[in-house]
């Protein structure tokens, strides 16, 4: 995979001037679905919008990963996504749910969908890919997506695909988001 991730958060000390709070790599790092699976690298979430500024406090607290952002927040990560090795498309579905389920998204799963991991989220996305090329999958089509380009994921069915030879690394902003009527689940 590329190089580690490194997270710096600013903050302000007790004059009110800015100062670097933290240094260093992620605190939560997971990769799911084994060797061959994405690794999670989570940056940082906020509980509600507006997001607080304080001094100090530090990311609110959670246990492991979670797909989606809090109720009213925003989440950012950074995915590290190896080439397709043929291991995700010989995995049951219920195997593929479990996943999900692992990360708290069992329900974004698509039913008879064109690509194993096809999910839908009630959320909007900003993916930004940093390094390789991934193909975004959709209900009708698909496109590759390469190193400076942005996919604003609006609430879509979709999934992501490493058809290259070469591990890919994007990241994402989610923003909790509200289907209006006809979208919804």
């Amino acid at each position: 995979m590329a190089g580690p991730v490194r997270r710096i958060v600013t903050g302000h000390d007790g004059a009110g001037r800015s100062v670097i709070q933290e240094d260093g790599p992620p605190a939560r790092v997971v990769t799911l679905g084994g060797e061959s699976g994405t690794t999670f690298h989570e940056l940082w979430n906020t509980r509600s919008t507006p997001a607080a500024i304080d001094r100090a406090s530090g990311e609110p607290a959670e246990p492991g990963i979670s797909l989606l952002p809090p109720k009213g927040g925003t989440r950012i990560r950074i995915l590290d996504i190896p080439p397709d090795d043929g291991t995700l498309a010989a995995l049951p579905r219920e195997a593929v749910r479990a996943l999900f389920e692992a990360i708290g998204a069992g329900h974004a799963l698509a039913e008879d969908p064109p690509h194993p991991l096809m999910h839908r989220t009630e959320t909007v996305d900003y993916a930004i890919m940093l390094e390789g090329e991934l193909v975004l999958i959709l209900d009708e089509g698909e496109t590759p997506v390469r190193a400076g380009d942005v996919v604003v994921q609006r609430g879509t069915s979709h999934a992501w695909a490493n058809r290259s030879e070469a591990n890919a690394r994007i990241a994402f902003v989610l923003v909790d988001g509200q289907f209006t009527e006809g979208l919804g689940a």
